[in-house]
């Protein structure tokens, strides 16, 4: 006898910064979710889906947990929501060293929806550190269950996966089983812009900037990408493109070398910025770029 097939959404929540998307890329195997060590990297709500013969995992990595502060925020928290709505189970992920605060824990207040707390950055412990975290927890969250992982080390996200299978339904899966995720190739390749700005700009211009695809042409050995970075204001913009355009040169470069490996072909980039005044607080413009519906 064949085991029944099991399916289901899994939100993977949490504060900004905890490891959310480093998680979700070792549970699928591959980098879905862009990942750099600064908050609020990830503004969508991006799907990774994991197949088995016996099971199809449906991953949602989410923008980290916070008080929203403008539209775009706003915007964030909205697919939150929409995935805690959706879930057949959520992983809470905290970090060693986090500590409840009702603000962060609210949105989980009356979810009926099962829990598995995942403590994250074990690979940091010191001493009785990790008993001491799983006692803590369990007397904060109602949870099924509490694992304790590394996501950058890699250490027991097997374990993860057991018993995130062991609390799934018995459905079909939901996707062609050759499915890797929801996303559209344009849009990953607007993130792995997005990465590289975040990873070599400081201050505001990580948050200040977007990625929007213009073309995006597949051809038989090559794939031609043509892409716009928008900032807020010109000084901004002259920040981003640096002396000479250096800097947007040297970003250019790094996404187009991501992306060929990404894709496994040869990708021809051609960047421009421009400024679409203060973006992250006008609902117009966050439509545009596909925050709201």
């Amino acid at each position: 006898m064949s085991n029944p097939h099991k399916a289901g959404f899994v939100s993977i929540v949490g504060r900004p910064n905890v490891g959310k998307s480093s998680l979700m890329n070792k549970l699928v195997g591959e980098n879905l979710s862009i990942i750099t060590s600064k908050a609020q990297t990830t503004r969508h709500r991006i799907m990774g889906i994991l197949n088995g013969d016996d099971f199809q995992i449906v991953y949602s990595d989410t923008p980290g947990i916070l008080e929203p502060k403008y539209e775009l925020q706003e915007a964030m928290m909205g697919f939150v929501k929409v995935s805690l709505d959706d879930a057949d189970l959520i992983l809470l992920i905290v970090e060693l060293g986090e500590k409840y605060d009702e603000v962060s824990f609210a949105l989980l207040k009356n979810i009926q929806t099962p829990i598995v707390l995942v403590i994250n950055k074990i690979d940091l412990a010191i001493g009785s550190q990790v008993k001491d975290k799983v006692d803590y927890w369990k007397e904060l969250i109602p949870t099924k269950e509490i694992i304790t992982v590394s996501a950058l080390a890699g250490t027991n996200v097997d374990g993860l996966l057991d018993t995130i299978k062991k609390h799934l339904p018995e459905h079909p899966p939901y996707y062609p089983k050759d499915d890797l995720t929801d996303r559209s190739e344009r849009f990953f390749a607007a993130e792995i812009i997005r990465e590289k700005i975040f990873l070599n700009y400081s201050q505001e211009i990580p948050y200040s900037s977007e990625v929007g695809i213009d073309t995006f042409k597949d051809e038989e050995d090559i794939i031609r990408i043509r892409a716009i970075i928008y900032v807020e204001r010109d000084s901004q913009k002259g920040i981003l493109i640096g002396k000479g355009g250096s800097s947007l040169k040297k970003v250019g470069t790094e996404a187009r070398e991501s992306m060929e490996s990404f894709f496994g072909k040869k990708v021809f980039l051609e960047t421009h910025v421009k400024v679409a005044d203060n973006w992250r607080k006008q609902k117009l413009k966050l439509q545009q770029f596909g925050y709201l519906g």
